[in-house]
């Protein structure tokens, strides 16, 4: 006689994740990039515009160099301290680049039903591209601006025009608009970065 059997062996309820239905398990949110393209190409075109007024508020606050005539044929003596203004030149593109980005960082985390990386990598391309133009345009107005109309004389003073030395200032820009967007995503906290609106 063979030994009573007892009740079939079921697997438990509380088994691991893999005994979850696939219809019952969450489904994440994927990557937008098809419908994020136009909107991604939108927001680099108008970013590009912006490199306008930052380059005229920078060739106007810059402060130029003095330097002293000291010979005829024109040669220039540098005047005590002005040559730190070659710094604050730097500083002042620099701070007035990282405000841009943390500006647009914000303002396109605004564009709700577009958040995600696609729009992000064209928010800090296009801000790099702005930097860059206003980088050019900015030392050619500046130039314009502070521009000498007749030799000067043996012993006077001028103004050079401010010039921008490095161009590791341009990564301020993609900067501001990375930190201030992957704050608000952190602060946000959806998988969909809160695209949905419902």
């Amino acid at each position: 006689m063979s030994e009573s059997s007892g009740p079939a062996h079921r697997p438990s309820a509380v088994a691991g994740p893999w005994s979850v239905p696939v219809l019952f398990r969450e489904r994440r949110p994927r990557v937008v990039v098809k419908a994020d393209l136009l909107p991604a190409v939108s927001v680099l075109g108008t970013l590009t515009l912006l490199s306008f007024p930052l380059a005229f508020a920078w060739s106007r606050l810059a402060p130029p160099e003095r330097v002293r005539i000291v010979d005829a044929d024109g040669t220039q003596g540098a005047l005590e301290l002005e040559s730190w203004h070659r710094f604050d030149d730097l500083a002042i593109f620099g701070f007035l680049l990282l405000g841009l980005g943390i500006v647009v960082g914000v303002v396109v985390w605004l564009l709700r039903e577009r958040r995600g990386p696609v729009v992000f990598l064209a928010a800090v391309l296009g801000v790099a591209l702005a930097g860059a133009l206003a980088m050019l345009l900015g030392v050619g107005w500046a130039n314009s601006h502070y521009a000498i109309s007749s030799p000067p004389a043996l012993g006077s003073v001028i103004e050079l025009a401010p010039r921008l030395e490095s161009w590791w200032v341009l990564l301020t820009g993609p900067l501001g608009v990375s930190i201030a967007y992957s704050l608000l995503a952190t602060w946000n906290g959806r998988d969909d970065l809160g695209r949905r609106l419902g």
